[in-house]
């Protein structure tokens, strides 16, 4: 089954269990003190109880994260959920839910946080005296149009104070549930005011469904592309994560059918492996595709300097070598190709204006 198959070996959780889950197992994060492992004691319940998904109101005094790395296009951000029931296997954020005391596994995606008014908490740091505005990115860890987002609605009250304050946002989503909110986005972008990055990691439903259990089909993806792009919102896809020897075959044909439904811009990220799921990828692959796990991890660590994962600001979201390379050339090659716009579209901060607050004088000049 391979090494990291052993060390997750008393943390697997039977099939019948998390049917419709991405993890096939359930290890301790990093911080915690003591380690479990699952142990059969001969007694046998008849039934596999199914893991179903949790949601805790998180009660945040802030919302907005500020960054300061130097390879990423933005230096704030917004996540209105923690946790993500996509449950998409390769997720980098999954080594989060350790700080929370839980599981970068099956808990990342069914023990889930609502960070509760957001809008609120929004529109007062939007309101502080001597904030200055510059692009938030919305969804940089989890998705905030996951399936939990219908009944919480915490990302469409982000958005209405931003149009309202006229602040710039760029989104990142897999789900074509952003289109409900076309009305707003279609407004921003009149102001230019937001992009959104669409995530398309494969066009075979069959390994979507295995990697992505609970994301959209990946021709839902095309048709958030369309409906956005239809209505004057600006679209990038993004192809992420590039798996060596499972989606990287796929570059051509995916950027040809996100650049057909709309998309204006493309980009990438090679597979990153931080912390847990290292492990965790590598069960999935001991599972699903036993023959691939040990090509597809030399191809990694061949672009990761002989690392599992390599945090290096500038080679960290595409690795280096001669397989990161020939992604790259073959990125750009296809993107040139196909007439993608060569620099990325900027949003303005030139309309920013904080509404009055209830009670406060409108200046007369």
């Amino acid at each position: 089954m391979g090494e990291a198959a052993g060390r997750l070996a008393g943390n697997r959780v039977a099939a019948e269990g998390r049917r419709g889950r991405g993890a096939t197992a359930n290890p301790d994060g990093r911080f915690e003190a003591t380690r479990r492992e699952a142990f059969d004691d001969g007694w046998h319940l008849d039934e596999v109880a199914r893991r179903r998904t949790e949601v805790t109101v998180e009660r945040a005094r802030t919302l907005i994260t500020r960054n300061s790395s130097p390879d990423i296009s933005f230096d704030r951000s917004i996540n209105p959920y923690r946790g993500c029931e996509h449950g998409c296997i390769y997720c980098f954020a999954r080594p989060n839910h350790a700080y929370a005391g839980l599981s970068p596994g099956l808990d990342f995606e069914t023990k889930l946080f609502a960070k509760a008014e957001a809008g609120a908490l929004l529109e007062r740091e939007l309101s502080a005296p001597g904030y200055r505005p510059r692009t938030i990115a919305l969804g940089t860890a989890t998705d905030p149009y996951q399936p939990i987002e219908r009944e919480h609605r915490l990302t469409r009250a982000v958005l209405e104070v931003l149009a309202r304050f006229r602040h710039p946002v760029g989104l990142v989503t897999k789900s074509n549930l952003i289109l409900r909110d076309r009305d707003l986005l279609a407004e921003m972008a009149a102001q230019k005011l937001v992009k959104v990055a669409i995530s398309v990691t494969t066009l075979d439903p069959v390994l979507a469904r295995r990697m992505e259990p609970r994301a959209p089909h990946p021709l839902k993806r095309i048709e958030a592309i369309e409906g956005l792009a239809s209505v004057g919102v600006p679209v990038m896809a993004i192809v992420a994560p590039i798996i060596p020897s499972l989606n990287d075959h796929e570059i051509e044909a995916i950027l040809e059918r996100v650049r057909a439904a709309g998309a204006r811009e493309a980009n990438y990220v090679l597979l990153r492996l931080p912390h847990e799921l290292d492990d965790l990828v590598g069960d999935w692959f001991a599972e699903h595709y036993p023959g691939r796990r040990a090509h597809v991890f030399s191809l990694l660590r061949g672009a990761r300097g002989g690392k599992a994962y390599d945090a290096a600001f500038g080679t960290r979201m595409i690795g280096q070598g001669p397989y990161a390379d020939l992604i790259r050339r073959r990125f750009t090659l296809a993107k040139r190709r196909l007439g993608f716009d060569e620099e990325p579209l900027r949003q303005t901060t030139e309309l920013f204006c904080p509404p009055p607050r209830v009670g406060e004088q409108l200046a007369l000049f």
